[in-house]
């Protein structure tokens, strides 16, 4: 996933980074790696915490706005004391930057997730990169089977599964909300 999400943030990353005076040129490809990171790994910590609820209401948010999202919020947030610490961007500069790029991929995320029609992103992938494991097959030390997840998302009714609705429903049964 973090491969294609680099390429996602490349594909969006013009006017915000590559064309931006405050990130100087030699600094672009570790700007928007900077940004790739703060995605997943926000994601990650999010998860991790129990917090399952909002991560899965943004991918549910196929034809929304994710601009408010408290997900893209908190991205958001991670992502300027990045640019700020690691580039010494000021505060209004940074913020810019967040504010133009992060809600854009995480749109695109979103959409590319949901889309039958595209296969760059897909549950397996995300769900698999966030909780640790690397395939369908993996399990990831924790006692949760990928396999097992992703056929939670897909209908395969596997064990855990309550029948509601959808995403939520499904994540917060595997975490035990």
């Amino acid at each position: 996933m973090l491969e294609n999400l680099l390429d996602l943030v490349k594909q969006h990353a013009g006017q915000a980074i590559v064309d931006n005076p405050a990130i100087p040129n030699e600094h672009n490809e570790a700007a928007i790696s900077a940004a790739g990171s703060s995605i997943t790994d926000e994601l990650k910590k999010m998860i991790a915490s129990g917090n399952v609820s909002d991560v899965a209401s943004l991918f549910n948010q196929s034809g929304g706005d994710v601009t408010n999202h408290p997900v893209t919020q908190q991205i958001s947030g991670n992502f300027i004391q990045t640019l700020m610490n690691k580039f010494g961007l000021g505060q209004g500069a940074a913020s810019g930057i967040a504010a133009t790029l992060i809600p854009t991929v995480l749109q695109n995320l979103v959409h590319k997730t949901n889309d039958p029609s595209d296969n760059s992103f897909n549950i397996q992938s995300i769900i698999g990169s966030l909780v640790g494991g690397g395939g369908a097959s993996s399990n990831t030390g924790g006692g949760l089977d990928i396999q097992n997840i992703i056929s939670q998302f897909t209908g395969g009714g596997a064990a855990g599964n309550t029948g509601g609705g959808g995403i939520l429903d499904t994540l917060k049964g595997l975490m035990g909300k």
